[in-house]
């Protein structure tokens, strides 16, 4: 029996978060540059979103490129940029085909102008697609969206629109770039490295961790089934003991 025959479809996470690591490594056991090991990283993307569409995950929000991405060698740097907007732009028929929104998350006017554009096109066009939601973070951290949603609270308590007595924990994630979403009930991390890497901070307090050794470039949908059998045996108490919660 195969992972995907495993899973509990009445008790899926209703969003996945996927740290997408090893592309670099994964390129130089191939002999290749590290760009390689980009290029093959998006088939794995695309299977993985297939995956989240087939058993009917609603929210799958992968961590593309991180604000520490930038200090990279400019030439990794400009390849990245360069396949992001081929892939957005590649994609986005395929996307509305299978009623699948794009939206993402960071500081989006770091990117390149046509970037941005590209990417807010085929935002616009996706907009009203109902059956998931793939959110790319893009130049992001965590650390950088805590401190601009307290940044937007503090305007709002200057102009007299909210008071302190307001400010509790959902006022504060309403001012998080996630707001219309639901926090990731499972995050994955892919090549062996078991940290954070400053992704979702304040969303993932409750978040069950995969880590795999599997690089990203190999990462398949399979490999998804799996994560998710091993997330449904877990018990999720969040501060009780397991007698409240039978």
């Amino acid at each position: 029996m195969g992972f995907k025959e495993q899973i509990d479809l009445n008790r899926l996470p209703q969003h996945v978060a996927i740290i997408m690591d090893g592309n670099g490594r994964w390129a130089k056991n191939q002999g290749k540059f590290r760009v390689f090991g980009h290029e093959s990283g998006v088939l794995s993307v695309k299977d993985i979103v297939e995956g989240c569409v087939d058993i009917g995950i609603k929210y799958l929000t992968v961590y593309a490129f991180s604000a520490e991405n930038w200090n990279r060698p400019i030439e990794e740097v400009n390849a990245l940029m360069e396949l992001l907007i081929s892939t957005i732009n590649a994609e986005a028929e395929s996307l509305n085909k299978n009623n699948i929104r794009l939206n993402a998350i960071g500081d989006l006017k770091s990117l390149p102008k046509k970037c941005q554009d590209d990417l807010a096109n085929v935002m616009q066009i996706t907009a009203h697609n109902t059956k998931c939601t793939l959110t790319l973070a893009l130049s992001y951290s965590a650390q950088w969206e805590i401190a601009q949603a307290a940044k937007r609270i503090a305007e709002k308590v200057q102009a007299q629109d909210l008071t302190l007595e307001e400010i509790n924990e959902a006022c504060f994630a309403a001012h998080l770039t996630t707001a219309e979403m639901p926090d990731p009930e499972l995050l994955i991390r892919t090549s062996g490295e078991n940290r954070i890497s400053n992704f979702l901070l304040w969303q993932i307090a409750y978040t069950e961790l995969y880590f795999t050794e599997t690089l990203w470039p190999d990462f398949r949908r399979e490999h998804l089934f799996e994560a998710i059998v091993d997330f449904q045996k877990r018990e999720r108490r969040f501060g009780k003991i397991s007698e409240q919660l039978n």
